[in-house]
């Protein structure tokens, strides 16, 4: 499991950032005029979530102090902190389940997941661990991205391979909105899951190699998962369109699987 002490710091981390977003005037304060900096000092951050400024910078830097529910609403409020970031910010703080993801994750999928996948025919589907590496997919799946099947095991994330593979790259005619929000989602589902995401093997990688990935980091942003169209620009079938649906399974809840439905002709 994830230590108290990760958490901590991605949750100083996180409304750190938030709070350097944070226009001034969108919550009843002047213009950042020409001797400060946009965003929110910390004294106005805990004037007005009704907190010392001394206890929010201890929550900024990560302290081993417990925040009541009470004040971490109070926090989302004046932070402006979407439904999916305020309980990413609840997660870390101990308020919701936080699953145990000790173990390394699978390389394959159980044989009833993998059955279930293949049962899925005409309708790519793939299984994916906590810190979304690709356990299992179907031929369907395959067929619209064949990499799968070729790369190396290490390297079979999906989001290692939304931001190092160019064929993905041209499969997603909308690449550069995508990376960012399968981003935001990852942040918002493997945060509270992994702990410290900063130094995950995964993240680390794409730091490394990756100057949009790094620059998307930065943002801190998050945003939970929501069924939606997507497009595909196939090499050889043309213009696909597909909803994107992902289940979570009952007997399996470290895995969600994620199936592909047609949109249209």
């Amino acid at each position: 499991m994830s230590s108290a002490a990760d958490r901590h710091r991605e949750l100083g981390s996180f409304l750190r950032a938030r709070r350097a977003r944070l226009d001034p005037t969108a919550v009843g304060l002047p213009p950042a005029g020409p001797r400060r900096r946009g965003g929110l000092r910390r004294e106005e951050v805990a004037t007005l979530s009704g907190v010392s400024a001394t206890w929010y910078t201890w929550l900024e830097q990560g302290r081993d102090i417990q925040p009541s529910r009470q004040v971490l609403d109070a926090l989302a409020r004046t932070l402006r902190l979407s439904p999916a970031e305020r309980s990413y910010v609840l997660s870390l703080a101990g308020y919701a389940p936080l699953p145990d993801a000790a173990e390394p994750a699978g390389r394959t999928v159980p044989g009833h997941l993998q059955r279930l996948l293949d049962a899925l025919a005409g309708f790519p589907a793939y299984a994916i661990a906590p810190d979304w590496t690709i356990t299992g997919w179907n031929a369907a799946y395959a067929g619209l991205y064949p990499n799968v099947a070729t790369v190396d095991p290490g390297e079979r994330n999906l989001l290692w391979l939304v931001f190092t593979d160019p064929y993905v790259r041209d499969l997603l005619p909308d690449w550069e909105t995508t990376s960012r929000r399968f981003l935001a989602e990852f942040r918002a589902e493997a945060g509270p899951r992994l702990g410290d995401l900063a130094r995950s093997p995964i993240v680390q990688r794409l730091l490394a190699t990756s100057e949009v990935f790094h620059a998307a980091w930065q943002d801190h942003h998050i945003e939970g998962f929501a069924s939606r169209e997507r497009l595909f620009r196939h090499p050889s079938a043309g213009v696909l369109r597909y909803e994107h649906h992902r289940l979570a399974l009952a007997d399996q809840p470290d895995l969600h699987v994620v199936i592909y439905t047609p949109a249209g002709p």
